[in-house]
């Protein structure tokens, strides 16, 4: 039998299964919140959830998902509560494995723009700007992107790198002095994307049940790269929904 589930449950499941092996993770609110603590519920015991406002390890009460980086709630029964610099010299230091950013924008090599879109100067529309992510896309041992699947977001270019990914393909991230880290996995709520090895352009990994190939062409407004088979990932079980839906037990991001 067949179990309905949200947009913002299957990206939530899905994200959760792609931490494997992981200690440690910076994550904003939201989703990625939703996606690590079900890791941590689920499959990673251990896993030390870090976040941008200065909590390290804390104990998230369902029904109190914080909407804010610095709100108290994400501080309850924390290991350590840090200022903000300590976290990002702690993400420069190497110790934060996975980041977990969405973003307005994101292009064929990864870039993710969350500051402007149209001209810098004259822009049609002005955004939240950075916030963390840069720090997090630049010194994070990996990074995972979560968003919606639509042409609006899914760009040839973006408009401005806030957060950069690839840059340019092939060798430019590392020849710009980012030595270790990239984008890993995108995930939307169409389908999970990876970067081929060589030219790091973005390719199709897997379909969501029930997806279409022509629906993720049609939303992508540029060609990914394609395998020859396209596995579809398993859809999220009744355990999973079980445990995510009494993490956000009054439904704030679900």
């Amino acid at each position: 039998m067949s179990i309905a589930y949200s947009n913002e449950e299957l990206l939530a499941v899905t994200a959760s299964r792609e931490m494997v092996g992981v200690n440690t993770i910076f994550a904003g609110v939201g989703i990625p919140l939703l996606a690590a603590l079900l890791a941590k519920q689920t499959h990673l015991p251990g896993l030390t959830i870090v976040v941008e406002g200065g909590s390290i390890g804390p104990e998230v009460l369902p029904g109190y998902l914080p909407i804010s980086t610095n709100e108290m709630r994400i501080s309850h029964r924390a290991q350590q509560l840090v200022g903000i610099t300590d976290i990002f010299l702690l993400t420069q230091r190497g110790f934060l494995e996975v980041g977990f950013i969405g973003g307005a924008q994101i292009d064929r090599y990864g870039n993710v723009n969350t500051t402007v879109i149209g001209p810098y100067d004259k822009p049609k529309v002005r955004l939240p700007g950075s916030g963390g992510a840069n720090d997090i896309a630049s010194l994070c041992r990996e990074l995972i992107i979560v968003t919606k699947h639509e042409p609006r977001r899914f760009v040839p270019k973006v408009d401005f790198v806030t957060s950069p990914g690839f840059l340019e393909g092939g060798s430019s991230r590392r020849d710009a002095g980012l030595i270790f880290g990239g984008v890993s996995r995108v995930i939307t709520d169409l389908a999970i994307m990876g970067f081929d090895e060589a030219s790091k352009a973005m390719q199709l990994e897997y379909l969501h049940p029930g997806v279409a190939l022509e629906q993720v062409v049609e939303n992508t407004g540029f060609d990914l790269l394609m395998p020859e088979e396209i596995p579809v990932t398993e859809p999220p079980t009744a355990e999973e929904l079980e445990h995510l839906r009494r993490i956000d037990i009054d439904r704030r991001f679900l």
